[in-house]
C-alpha cells in the first residue's frame, strides 16, 4: 500500500517549504508546553462530556410573588425516576448563569464535580435584575422582616419562592434542598437561610459578601478600597436596560500597566465621576453618597438577621482572601452567637477567594502548605456534609471549626471558634524598633516614634507593577514596604519556642498627628530565618532567608474611631486612642522565626489617599491634601499593642 504524506498534498516547492516550516513550529509548541497545560485542558473536556452524558439541561423563567420571573437554569440527571430521586442544589448569582441555551452546557456542575457525578439537581439562578432575569438590581437589597404584601420582596423571599417553584415542578426530587455559592453569590446563600423555605436543609455560604462597609470588598473600617472597587464597579454597577446574556464591559482604558500611576494621576475620588463614569454607574453613585455607615449600609447586612437559622449551615473561607475575609467569620459568629439549634460548621483554609474550589491548594505565592488542602475540603468536608443533609448518608463528625493553621501547615480541628485553649496576648511596640509581649517600662517623658505621611508620595501596596490588584499582596513579603521612612518597624527577638495563634487579631495604639484625620495601617509578618530553605514552588532562585510573610494586615480611618456613623475630626497634636478590628488569623510563627508588626499612614492603591484633613473624602478636591506628622505612642499609659489570641 502506498504511504501519503501530507507534503504530498502542497502543491508546489515554495508552499511546500512554509507547510513544512509551520509543521515544524507547531511540533515545538508542542513539545515545549507544560504537561500541566494539557492537563488543564483535557480535566474541563472530560468534565463537559460527563455532564452532556449525565444531565439534560431545562432553563425556566420562574415567577416570583411579585409576577418578576427569574432565569434560571436547570440540570437533571438522565437517570432520574420515582426510584431514583435527586436532592437540588442551588446557587443564585448576579454573575451569569452562562451558557444560555438548552443545548449549552457547563464545563463544571455544583461546588465540584463530584456533586455531579455523585447524582444532584443542579440550578443556576440570575438573580432578579440581572442578566436575563427580570426586575431592578439592588447591591445586597435590605431584608425586610415584617413583609406585609407581595411587593416587599428581598433575596431571602426571591429565594423561597425559587425553591417553592423548583420542589414543585422538577419531577422525582427527594424534597430536599441544598444552596451554596462563592463571593456575591455567597451573600445570596446566606440569606436563603434566613426565614428559610422548609425544604432547604444546608446552605453554604462560602466567603460570603456580609457587610460591604465594615471589611468586605468596598471598605474596611470605614476606609475605601479603591483599586479593587474602581475596576469591579465599572461593570457591576453599569446599566442594564433590559435582560441581556451578556454583560457591561469593565473599564480598561488605563493607559498604563501602573496601578500607582494611573490612580495617582487620576487624583481625587471625585474626578472618577467627573472624567469616567459621569454619574452613570449607579452603584459608584451609592457609594460616593454614603461615607459614613448610615441606614444605607446598616441595612444591607444580614448578620442582624441571623436569628433563628433552621437549615444547617456550613461557612467557608480562606486565610488570604483578598476580598471577604470578614465576611464567613462574621456570618459564622452571628449565627452561632444566637445559639443555633441546628449545625453550623466553619472552615477555614489558606486559600485566596474561592481558592477552595479550584486548583490544588498546595500552595500561593513562594508559600508551601504541605497537601492539597483544596482536594481534602471537596471529598473529606463538603461533600460529606451536603450528602448528610441532603441524602441521609452518614454523618461525617465534622468538628465545629475545622481551621488549617499556617505556618505549622496543619488542619485543626475545634468544638468552637476561637478555641478554648487560647489566651489574649499584647505584642507590645517598644521604642527602638523591638517588639515584645512585655510591656514598656513605664518612663518620666512618653516615647514614641514619628514619621511623615505625605499623600502625594503614599506606600505602595505592593512591589509588583499590576493595574489589576489580584491577590498577591495578601502573601507577599513585604521587604519592599519596611525599608521606607514612612513605615514603622517593630520586631521580635528570635522566638524560641513557636508561638501558635488563634482567633481575633485586633490593633490597639495611642497616636497623634499635626493634621485632623489620618489613615493607620498595621501589618501582623511572620519573619523567616536568615538559613530558611529555597523551596519556593513559583521560583526556585527566589531567597527566602528573612522572607516577610504578610499574616494579617489592616487598615482603619482614624476618624471614625468614635463611631463609624457620626465621625470626628482628630485635634493636632492630641493622643487619640485607636482600636480597630484586623479580623481572625490562624498561624503558627515557628521556632527560629520572629514576629514583626509594621505601621504606616497609607496603602495605595489598595485604599484611597486620606488628604489628612478632617473632610468628606468622596468630594475632597486636591487642595485638601497635605502631609502631616504622625506619632504612635508606646510607653506607659499610652503603650501601643497588637493584640492576638495564643495556643496554651
Amino acid at each position: 500500500m502506498k504511504t501519503i504524506t501530507f507534503s504530498q498534498h502542497v502543491p508546489d516547492l515554495k508552499h511546500r517549504i512554509i507547510f513544512i516550516i509551520f509543521q515544524f513550529i507547531f511540533l515545538l509548541i508542542f513539545l515545549s508546553a507544560p504537561r500541566t497545560l494539557f492537563a488543564q485542558i483535557g480535566k474541563p473536556n472530560v468534565d463537559s462530556v460527563y455532564i452532556r452524558e449525565h444531565y439534560t439541561k431545562i432553563e425556566r423563567m420562574i415567577p416570583m410573588r411579585d409576577g418578576i420571573k427569574l432565569f434560571t437554569s436547570i440540570y437533571v440527571p438522565k437517570d432520574i425516576s420515582p426510584s431514583k430521586k435527586y436532592p437540588i442544589l442551588l446557587n443564585r448569582t448576579p454573575y451569569s448563569s452562562v451558557p444560555y441555551g438548552e443545548n449549552l452546557f457547563k464545563t463544571s456542575l455544583g461546588p465540584s464535580m463530584s456533586f455531579a457525578r455523585d447524582g444532584y439537581i443542579v440550578v443556576y439562578q440570575d438573580v432578579r435584575g440581572k442578566y436575563m432575569s427580570e426586575g431592578d438590581f439592588e447591591a445586597y437589597r435590605p431584608f425586610i422582616p415584617n413583609k406585609k404584601s407581595n411587593n416587599d420582596i428581598d433575596e431571602s423571599a426571591d429565594t423561597f419562592d425559587t425553591i417553592d417553584w423548583l420542589i414543585k415542578n422538577i419531577t422525582d426530587n427527594n424534597g430536599k434542598v441544598g444552596s451554596w455559592g462563592i463571593s456575591a453569590p455567597g451573600y445570596y446563600a446566606t440569606m436563603s437561610a434566613v426565614d428559610a423555605h422548609p425544604a432547604l436543609k444546608v446552605a453554604s455560604p462560602q466567603a460570603p459578601v456580609t457587610d460591604w462597609y465594615m471589611g468586605d470588598d468596598r471598605h474596611h473600617n470605614g476606609a475605601f478600597f479603591l483599586m479593587g472597587t474602581f475596576a469591579f464597579i465599572s461593570s457591576y454597577g453599569a446599566p442594564r436596560p433590559v435582560p441581556s446574556p451578556k454583560g457591561a464591559p469593565g473599564f480598561s482604558a488605563y493607559g498604563t500597566p501602573d496601578s500607582y500611576e494611573f490612580y495617582k494621576n487620576l487624583g481625587p475620588l471625585k474626578n472618577v465621576n467627573e472624567k469616567i463614569f459621569k454619574n452613570q454607574n449607579r452603584i459608584w453613585n451609592q457609594l460616593m453618597e454614603h461615607e459614613v455607615y448610615d441606614e444605607f449600609w446598616q441595612s444591607r447586612t444580614p448578620v442582624p438577621h441571623l436569628k433563628n437559622i433552621k437549615p444547617a449551615v456550613m461557612v467557608v473561607g480562606g486565610w488570604f482572601d483578598q476580598e471577604d475575609l470578614y465576611g464567613p467569620l462574621k456570618t459564622y459568629a452571628g449565627i452561632e452567637n444566637n445559639k443555633p439549634k441546628s449545625p453550623n460548621l466553619l472552615v477555614m483554609g489558606p486559600w485566596i477567594h474561592g481558592g477552595w474550589s479550584r486548583g490544588t491548594g498546595e500552595s500561593l505565592g513562594n508559600i508551601r502548605f504541605g497537601a492539597k488542602t483544596s482536594a481534602f475540603y471537596q471529598t473529606e468536608i463538603e461533600l460529606p456534609y451536603f450528602n448528610h443533609f441532603l441524602k441521609d448518608q452518614q454523618d461525617p463528625a465534622l468538628p465545629k471549626a475545622y481551621i488549617f493553621e499556617t505556618g505549622s501547615n496543619e488542619w485543626k480541628k475545634y468544638d468552637q471558634w476561637p478555641p478554648k485553649n487560647t489566651v489574649e496576648k499584647k505584642l507590645y511596640l517598644h521604642p527602638n524598633g523591638k517588639l515584645s509581649f512585655e510591656p514598656t517600662v513605664r518612663k518620666s517623658a512618653p516615647t514614641f516614634d514619628e514619621y511623615i505621611s505625605d499623600p502625594a508620595k503614599p506606600v505602595p501596596y505592593t512591589s509588583e507593577i499590576r493595574i489589576i490588584r489580584g491577590s498577591d499582596y495578601m502573601y507577599e513579603d513585604q521587604r519592599f514596604a519596611s525599608t521606607r521612612p514612612d513605615v514603622l518597624v517593630y520586631e521580635s527577638d528570635v522566638l524560641k519556642e513557636d508561638v501558635a495563634i488563634s482567633g481575633n487579631v485586633f490593633a490597639n495604639l495611642f497616636v497623634s498627628t499635626t493634621g485632623t484625620d489620618a489613615d493607620f495601617v498595621v501589618k501582623l509578618i511572620d519573619v523567616y530565618p536568615g538559613d530558611a530553605p529555597n523551596d519556593s514552588p513559583v521560583n526556585p532562585n527566589m531567597k527566602m532567608g528573612g522572607f516577610q510573610l504578610l499574616i494579617r494586615g489592616e487598615v482603619m480611618r482614624a476618624k471614625f474611631r468614635k463611631s463609624f456613623s457620626k465621625p470626628e475630626a482628630m485635634v493636632p497634636g492630641k493622643v487619640e486612642h485607636v482600636k480597630f478590628d484586623m479580623q481572625d488569623a490562624a498561624h503558627c510563627f515557628k521556632k527560629g522565626h520572629k514576629i514583626m508588626i509594621q505601621v504606616q499612614s497609607s496603602w495605595f492603591p489598595l485604599v484611597d489617599r486620606n488628604p489628612q484633613k478632617f473632610v468628606n473624602i468622596y468630594k475632597a478636591t486636591e487642595a485638601d491634601f497635605q502631609s502631616a506628622k504622625h506619632r504612635i505612642y508606646t510607653s506607659g499609659a499610652n503603650a501601643s499593642y497588637v493584640g492576638v489570641r495564643v495556643i496554651e
